[in-house]
């Protein structure tokens, strides 16, 4: 694959979290190369490597905005190609324990987009990149290391389509995008480094997938419609207009209550869910493809940052290091924020430090949408784990704070931001927003006008600011 003299990049998997890689690495390497099982180039359905294709995939605002920073303008190039937008705190219609949430147009873009039409828009985008080249169909059989195993210097890969023998792809940088399933531990401990501490919780999360044209209007001008599983009823949907003038719902049920797939089955949970209101929607409309189901019995935390030793030449990301409930749309931007970290530790001449890496990425990435998640998860009696006293106050404030929003669109704004990981946690503890809170928690005080408020407008799509 060319002139020893020129620095290679080789990034193991070519889903979102390793094109996001791939895109910041090019500004690094002369050779980027995107190794992956399926056949990527050109294609815009659901791929067999990527089972979550076919449902809905979540983009928060804080990844909207890294994304909009890796790819200026693609943005609004996926708007060109007919992907609904709106505000994800003023357009949406979020209701929690059955309430709705107050509106207010904050400047949350929301890019509304399939899984499949958000993917071949950023693969797109990345194989015009000067050096980057994909390595389709070919399967990951491992690592390549020096004799003394401080260094990784490739991987060893093998063509699907019977095309010559095993060969080692040599690399000066390995990342390791292929998702939950990532062979990086097993590989680690064969050439004698401490297993990797994991975290997990058990949620028995399911959830079913399909696709409507709708023959009358349920959104009245929104975006979404949905209904969030809370402790008194596990069962949740989203339920939102998407590419190709379609509606594209997903339903979902924890701890082993999940939704059926046969059509008339399907009705009768919607039936069940807190609101009617994508019930009543579905009775009028055109099913476009049969119910999909998909199963997530765990979330993942991988602690490399917690490693003592690790291989020069290596870095994780995405998936691969740590799997959030995806009810909480977190994954695909924690992938985004994770390439612009991949960034920062990018010197000219010099490999990246994987402890600082890990470390830089665990504390300013990970650390608070896995608190959230995890928060939020041992909020339902039924899933095993520790309540200390941390979660039981978290979990507390957010009961406040959800409250809240449903009379104070202010409350319900910061709530959303924190929510998309435009703000931190601090940001509601701020002593004017804190007073509402507390003051719109009380049980006396009555709802609010419902008529939105808007924000000022957002400087620019593009954020520039450091995860």
């Amino acid at each position: 694959m060319g002139d020893v003299t020129k620095t290679r990049a080789v990034v193991l998997g070519g889903s979102l979290a390793g094109l996001f890689a791939a895109r910041v690495l090019s500004d690094a390497y002369d050779e980027v190369v995107i190794v992956d099982r399926d056949e990527l180039i050109g294609v815009q359905g659901p791929r067999r490597g990527c089972p979550q294709s076919r449902h809905i995939n979540g983009l928060l605002a804080r990844g909207q905005q890294a994304m909009e920073e890796l790819y200026p303008g693609i943005t609004e190039g996926l708007f060109a190609d007919g992907v609904p937008t709106g505000d994800l705190a003023g357009d949406v219609r979020w209701y929690f324990h059955g309430k709705p949430l107050q509106r207010y147009h904050a400047g949350l873009v929301c890019v509304a987009a399939s899984r499949p039409k958000l993917e071949h828009h950023i693969r797109e985008r990345t194989s015009a990149l000067p050096g980057v080249v994909f390595a389709e169909r070919h399967d990951i059989l491992g690592l390549e290391f020096t004799p003394d195993r401080s260094r990784v210097t490739g991987a060893r890969v093998q063509s699907l389509d019977g095309e010559g023998e095993a060969h080692v792809i040599a690399a000066d940088l390995v990342v390791d995008a292929t998702g939950r399933g990532s062979r990086t531990p097993v590989w680690l401990e064969a050439e004698g480094y401490p297993r990797i501490e994991e975290e997990r919780t058990k949620i028995g999360l399911g959830y079913v997938t399909q696709h409507y044209r709708l023959t009358s209007d349920p959104y009245h001008g929104d975006l979404s419609i949905n209904p969030v599983a809370d402790k008194d009823l596990p069962r949740g949907a989203i339920f939102t207009k998407t590419d190709g003038d379609r509606v594209e719902l997903t339903t979902y049920g924890i701890l082993g209550d999940h939704p059926p797939t046969d059509q008339e089955g399907l009705y009768a949970w919607l039936k069940s869910l807190a609101v009617p209101d994508i019930y009543e929607a579905v009775q009028d409309a055109v099913p476009l493809d049969e119910p999909v189901a998909f199963r997530f019995p765990t979330t993942l935390r991988r602690h490399y940052e917690k490693m003592t030793r690790f291989p020069d030449g290596l870095l994780v990301t995405g998936d691969a290091l740590c799997c959030f409930n995806p009810v909480y749309a977190q994954g695909m931007t924690v992938a985004a924020l994770a390439a612009l970290v991949i960034r920062q530790h990018l010197h000219t001449g010099a490999l990246p430090d994987p402890f600082q890496y890990f470390d830089d990425l665990a504390r300013n990435v990970i650390d608070q949408p896995w608190e959230m998640t995890h928060t939020v998860d041992m909020g339902f009696p039924g899933v095993e784990g520790e309540r200390g006293a941390k979660v039981r106050v978290a979990q507390a404030f957010l009961g406040l704070v959800q409250q809240a929003a449903t009379k104070d669109p202010d409350v319900a704004a910061a709530y959303m931001r924190g929510a998309g990981l435009v703000d931190g946690p601090e940001a509601l503890m701020k002593p004017a927003l804190l007073a509402r809170i507390l003051w719109n928690a009380l049980p006396f005080v009555g709802t609010p006008a419902k008529s939105p408020r808007r924000a000022p407008e957002p400087r620019t799509l593009a954020r520039s600011d450091k995860p």
